[in-house]
């Protein structure tokens, strides 16, 4: 049986450890130690993500990710009604720890029960705010699942997210040439004015229900009364449309060629990646009707939604281990007004005990 006091208490442990991406050695060490008590065999691959195994055969995968953003360090979490919130200087941390303790409490309910249930693998990833960096690294030679959930959704439980986007990052250096901006202004080339122009020419913000385009990052010059020599422009667009996506890279593309014919002295150089790709699934998906399944013993109702963001869901759905991302209870996440509803809470640790037992 679900033990509320314990699933908040595990939370509340959990985010007073700080784990800002890059430094999640100390949960991942108290996570390996929950784990080991349960009776996994816990194991860490070569990029410090958690990998906790036990016998049988076709586990079913539970992941979520160990890390936080900033500003996530000293967290002090408070309860208010029925909400988890923080002091207000810092994030909650429950991206992702609401997911972690909805899982730990599932697994701890079944073990103190004695109950039967399906045999599971439990991986927990490091990196995933700084582009699925964990999930991206992990030693799929030690998941033998070939199906699973990620924890790391907004909401409920019953928000399943069905799809999500392929994300396209962009870096655009610009040089251009210094010179005094009083005495001799007309010498130099601003590598600023050139990125504001290319900036310009760009689409920004909500394209399509199903595309976005963001310039997040310019930096540039040196001194305030110099031509500024160089400037650098970071972004990125994302989509579940593929023809959109090309698009939007001719258009890119097209907007840097035109800058470089005005600006034949100029030196522009880009740099396009995929950060990661995206998956649609189908409403009669098995994993979708798996899922619906679920929600309906513990009574509630399946919430199939698209996404615009990415999850480890992605990483593990491209190396052959069927995801899907559900709610944890989470709301605001990554701002200061982060929150986390403790009923949807005790939903995410009651869904994944009934995904565990039930047929």
């Amino acid at each position: 049986m679900i033990n509320q006091d314990r699933l908040l208490q595990t939370f509340i442990d959990l985010v007073k450890i700080d784990s800002p991406s890059g430094e999640e050695e100390a949960v991942a060490q108290e996570l390996g130690r929950r784990l080991q008590a349960l009776g996994f065999t816990v194991q860490r691959d070569a990029h410090g993500n958690v990998i906790a195994s036990e016998p049988g055969e076709n586990p079913l995968l539970l992941s979520a990710h160990m890390d936080t953003v900033e500003p996530g360090r000293g967290i002090k979490p408070r309860i208010e009604d029925d909400r988890i919130m923080s002091s207000g200087d810092t994030i909650l941390g429950g991206d992702c720890k609401a997911g972690v303790s909805a899982i730990l409490e599932g697994l701890t309910s079944l073990y103190e029960d004695r109950t039967r249930r399906k045999p599971v693998q439990v991986v927990f990833t490091r990196g995933e705010e700084i582009g699925l960096v964990g999930a991206k690294n992990l030693d799929f030679s030690l998941v033998r699942a070939r199906e699973g959930v990620v924890f790391d959704g907004d909401g409920p439980p019953s928000r399943i997210t069905i799809a999500s986007p392929t994300y396209i990052g962009f870096d655009v250096d610009i040089k251009g040439r210094a010179a005094h901006a009083g005495a001799e202004p007309e010498k130099g080339i601003s590598a600023i004015r050139i990125a504001a122009d290319f900036i310009g020419g760009l689409p920004q913000g909500r394209l399509d229900p199903e595309t976005t385009f963001n310039v997040g990052l310019i930096k540039g010059g040196s001194v305030r009364n110099a031509v500024p020599e160089t400037a650098s422009v970071s972004g990125e667009f994302r989509s579940r449309n593929k023809a959109t996506l090309e698009d939007l890279k001719t258009q890119l593309l097209f907007a840097l060629s035109e800058e470089r014919k005005r600006n034949p002295e100029a030196v522009i150089t880009e740099r396009l990646y995929t950060d990661f790709a995206g998956y649609d699934l189908p409403l009669d998906h098995p994993m979708v009707q798996r899922l619906a399944r679920v929600l309906d013993t513990i009574g509630m109702n399946a919430e199939p939604i698209p996404s615009g963001g990415g999850t480890d869901a992605n990483v593990m759905n491209l190396h052959g281990v069927q995801c899907v991302a559900v709610g944890m209870a989470t709301r605001n996440m990554h701002t200061t007004r982060e929150y986390v509803h403790i009923p949807d809470l005790v939903n995410a640790a009651r869904f994944c005990q009934a995904l565990l037992t039930t047929p």
